[in-house]
C-alpha cells in the first residue's frame, strides 16, 4: 500500500456545504417549533401580568381593552400602532362601568429607564396610583419608589387636568424637592433617591401631556363598554 492509498481521503466541499445546510434546517425547525409552541403560553401570560398591574392602580376593576388615542380620537387596538398613536387601557368594573384609565409612562433614570404604569381617573382629574413596570435602580435607594409611603402618597390625588382649550396640562408634573412641595401637580421626591424620583414625575408628565388632550374630549364613549 503506498503512502496515496493510506492518507485519508478529503471531504467534498459540496457534500460539506450540504451537511452544514440539512444541520441549519433541523435547527431552524426546532427553533421555529418552540417558539410556535410558548407562543400562546407567553402571550396569555402578558396578558395576565398586564391586567394585574392595571387592576393594581385602578381598584375595582374587572375588566380592561386597548386603545390608541390619535390625533382624531380614540380607537381599539388592533393590529400594528398607527404613526403617533397613544395606547391605552380603559379598564371597567363587573357592570361594565369606567372605572378608569392606565397608561405606561417612562423616563431615564439613575441606572436605566424607569417605566412605570399609571391610572387616571376622569372624574378628578387626577392620577390616582402608579405601578412599576420596569427599573434597574440602585437597590435600596432608587427602589425605594416602590416601598415608600410618602412618595407613593403623590400618586393619590396628582392633579393633571388640562388648561382651559384642552390642547395641554394646566401644570406640567414635575419632581421637588423632599420636604418643598406645595401644589397638587407637584412630585415629592425620595431624599436620597432624587434622580429616579425626577424620572417618574418626568415619565408621567410625558405620557400625560401625549395622551390626555386626545383622551378627556373622548372620555364620555368610554364610560360605558356595551355602549
Amino acid at each position: 500500500m503506498t503512502a496515496q492509498d493510506s492518507a485519508p481521503q478529503a471531504t467534498p466541499t459540496t457534500s460539506m456545504i450540504k451537511t452544514l445546510g440539512i444541520v441549519a434546517t433541523v435547527c431552524g425547525a426546532i427553533i421555529v417549533g418552540a417558539y410556535q409552541g410558548t407562543y400562546s403560553a407567553v402571550a396569555a401570560n402578558k396578558k395576565i401580568a398586564l391586567e394585574r398591574a392595571v387592576f393594581k392602580v385602578l381598584p375595582g376593576s374587572k375588566s380592561i381593552a386597548e386603545f390608541y388615542a390619535l390625533p382624531s380620537g380614540v380607537a381599539p387596538a388592533a393590529g400594528e400602532a398607527p404613526p403617533g398613536a397613544v395606547k391605552f387601557y380603559a379598564a371597567y368594573d363587573a357592570n361594565d362601568k369606567l372605572t378608569g384609565i392606565a397608561a405606561e409612562a417612562g423616563a431615564r433614570g439613575y441606572a436605566d429607564v424607569v417605566r412605570v404604569l399609571y391610572g387616571y381617573s376622569p372624574d378628578c382629574k387626577c392620577i390616582t396610583g402608579i405601578g412599576v413596570v420596569s427599573m434597574r435602580e440602585t437597590p435600596g435607594i432608587g427602589d425605594k419608589i416602590l416601598t415608600d409611603r410618602q412618595f407613593l402618597a403623590n400618586f393619590t390625588a396628582l392633579d393633571v387636568r388640562l388648561n382651559a382649550d384642552l390642547s395641554a396640562l394646566a401644570n406640567a408634573v414635575k419632581a421637588v424637592k423632599h420636604g418643598t412641595k406645595n401644589h397638587a401637580w407637584e412630585v415629592e421626591a425620595i431624599a436620597g433617591a432624587t434622580v429616579t424620583s425626577k424620572a417618574v414625575g418626568k415619565g408621567i408628565n410625558d405620557s400625560a401631556q401625549a395622551l390626555l388632550p386626545r383622551l378627556v374630549p373622548q372620555i364620555d364613549k368610554l364610560r360605558n363598554r356595551k355602549s
